[in-house]
């Protein structure tokens, strides 16, 4: 995995190259994701396609972050309920065997 420039080499890349900012960022994201499990990939490209596309929705960077702000506020609130509202256990019907 290549290594991340400093916070103040990021600053003035998205200012000066904001194409090649983009082209980083997306390699980037590619790596961690292909460092992932197999069985994780998928969902994490999902999970990526759809912060692109809150992204690609904002006025600028400061809009990206308030909208990604209250997506995470939405995920952790779903996440939330399900973890409160776990169905007691059912109870299984058993059948003898024959």
């Amino acid at each position: 995995m290549q290594s991340l420039p400093d916070f103040d080499q990021l600053v003035q890349l998205a200012a000066t190259h904001p194409q090649q900012f983009a082209l980083l960022r997306q390699q980037l994201i590619q790596q961690t994701i292909a460092q992932a499990s197999p069985s994780m990939q998928l969902r994490l490209q999902a999970q990526q396609s759809h912060i692109d596309r809150l992204i690609s929705h904002a006025k600028n960077p400061l809009h990206a972050n308030i909208l990604l702000q209250q997506e995470l506020q939405r995920q952790l609130q779903r996440f939330n309920h399900a973890l409160q509202s776990q169905s007691p256990p059912r109870q299984a019907k058993i059948l003898p065997l024959k």
